[in-house]
């Protein structure tokens, strides 16, 4: 899979980038080719995907079982290596940090993006969940059943989702970093939740500068405890490859896909494929 993390890595955007030469990519799909002594539940031949800490973008890869995952009958390859980063993220922001529920409101930026696509559709298994999305306008055709309000990202969307809901929203998620802060934390309702996941804008900020993120972090108001406490608002943080890779919670993220593979077996969830590349391509 190629993700939005793959292209910052590439740009050295990243904290401790690895020492080059080295082979990128976090998630990919294939066929169990050896097994350790002890791995139990998985045999020579079984289609799978799976995490993998660097080095997915290779013929051969390596990863621990707790990583691994079995790809269901009727998912191709293409859609395996699109499936795990993108749903697991969406899915533990949504129900594991924000609690989402039924008649809930939803913010989500970037709604065209790999994150943003899986939010919509995990949304759409709620009853009367609302999502309002921003998304550049050349992918609103592509996005705009799922999403109920669609912007342009560089429309006001403030005024625009306070015009539609003047109480503001349950649940932004945020990978946009810098400036949206401020203007997120003023959308969410009393007891609504603040994710920040990502950040977009180190990549594809308004000038396209890989030196303009620092100063989008400068925006960032300085959030102010006493002003959550007086809101009932909660703000928080989510990392999936730091849940995965430093905080060792793969039995976590192993419940999760569970639940994500029976939506995806009952036809409510599937992963969209962009684009496929050779890997000379790449």
């Amino acid at each position: 899979g190629l993700n939005f993390i793959d292209l910052m890595v590439r740009q050295g955007n990243i904290d401790n980038p690895p020492k080059t030469p080295l082979v990128p990519g976090f998630e990919c799909s294939g066929i169990v080719e050896a097994l350790g002594d002890s791995v139990k539940g998985f045999e020579i031949g079984d289609r799978v995907m799976a995490f993998v800490n660097y080095n997915a973008w290779a013929e051969v890869v390596c990863t621990p079982v707790e990583f691994v995952y079995k790809i269901p009958d009727d998912m191709s390859f293409s859609e395996a290596a699109a499936f795990p980063m993108n749903f697991v993220t969406a899915y533990m922001m949504l129900f594991e940090v924000a609690n989402l529920r039924e008649g809930m409101s939803v913010l989500v930026h970037s709604a065209g993006g790999g994150v943003g696509q899986a939010v919509a559709q995990l949304c759409s298994t709620i009853p009367n969940v609302t999502v309002f999305g921003t998304a550049s306008s050349f992918k609103h055709e592509a996005i705009k059943d799922s999403v109920t309000h669609l912007f342009d990202r560089n429309a006001d969307y403030v005024q625009e989702v306070k015009r539609i809901s003047t109480d503001g929203v349950d649940i932004v998620l945020d990978c946009l970093c810098g400036e949206n802060t401020g203007k997120g934390l003023s959308l969410l309702k009393p007891l609504g939740t603040y994710i920040l996941y990502g950040s977009s804008n180190m990549v594809t900020g308004e000038t396209k500068s890989f030196f303009s993120f620092a100063k989008s972090w400068w925006q960032v108001e300085k959030v102010n405890p006493i002003k959550l406490y007086e809101e009932n608002k909660v703000i928080a943080g989510f990392s999936l490859l730091n849940l995965l890779f430093k905080q060792n919670r793969g039995g976590l993220v192993k419940g999760v896909m569970v639940k994500l593979l029976n939506l995806y077996n009952s036809k409510k969830i599937k992963p969209v494929v962009d684009s496929l590349w050779a890997l000379e391509e790449v």
